[in-house]
């Protein structure tokens, strides 16, 4: 089945009002450039900036998307952030479960697959990340575990519409090292075999790899089989590097 690639960038806790405008608004033209044979572009600002973003990127061929919602529709959650929140700005994703929210909030899969379905009663689609650590994968339980975070992290009524899972092996992530294609290859092949046993039109869902992804590797590592994208980082920060990563997606 052919999926179109989708090249989504998480700027994580970075930027200022203008800093996003700024960023946001060279995005959207260099997309313009890529036209509609280019795969889709998602940014994903901080909390802060994706009212302001939005703005930058009206009538653009940019997805605007949340970096995490609540579980709850409302509530007494200081701090938080509902997913029909997210879609009253205008957001059309969000990612649920990325390895710094696991590690630094302590969120299990349980609570991500919350997150996921949250984000699906409000019409968001959910980015659902999943990743092994460096012992993990070291200890060779790397499969054993994707395999585990991904039937506990798959909300239920998963489809390719509303869904996307992002493979980000954790000791690649912000630390300038990336798994190799054969290494990337293998845990995509054991995604897409476990999403067949739990979401109808598996063979549509689009499977993202993120972790250090770059200008320079990004045609290798979105050539591989079952890559459907990219989830970026630190590059998606810089408007060049980043739609370099996404016209790497077109060729691919």
């Amino acid at each position: 089945m052919a999926r179109r690639k989708l090249i989504a960038g998480n700027w994580k806790m970075n930027g200022r009002r203008a800093d996003g405008i700024a960023l946001a608004r060279d995005v959207a033209q260099r997309a313009a450039l890529l036209g509609k044979s280019g795969p889709e572009i998602l940014v994903c600002p901080p909390a802060t900036l994706i009212a302001p973003v939005g703005e930058a990127l009206k009538g653009a061929s940019v997805a605007l998307g949340g970096q995490d919602c609540h579980a709850e529709t409302s509530g007494a959650h200081t701090g938080d952030i509902a997913a029909a929140m997210l879609a009253d700005l205008g957001c059309t994703y969000v990612i649920v479960g990325h390895s710094e929210r696991r590690t630094d909030h302590g969120e299990t899969s349980a609570v991500v697959r919350a997150k996921a379905e949250a984000a699906l009663a409000a019409g968001l689609s959910a980015i659902v990340c999943i990743g092994e650590t460096l012992a993990e994968r070291d200890g060779g339980r790397t499969l054993a575990v994707i395999k585990d975070q991904l039937a506990g992290s798959v909300p239920a009524g998963a489809t390719a519409a509303n869904t996307v899972i992002a493979y980000e092996p954790v000791w690649a992530i912000g630390t300038g090292r990336t798994a190799t294609a054969a290494q990337v290859a293998e845990v995509h092949a054991l995604i897409r075999r476990e999403l067949a046993g739990r979401v109808r039109d598996a063979d549509g869902v689009r499977i993202l790899y993120g972790g250090s992804v770059k200008a320079a590797n990004a045609a290798e590592l979105l050539g591989v089989a079952d890559v459907d994208g990219a989830l970026v980082g630190g590059a998606s920060l810089k408007g060049d590097e980043f739609m370099a990563i996404a016209a790497a997606g077109t060729a691919s």
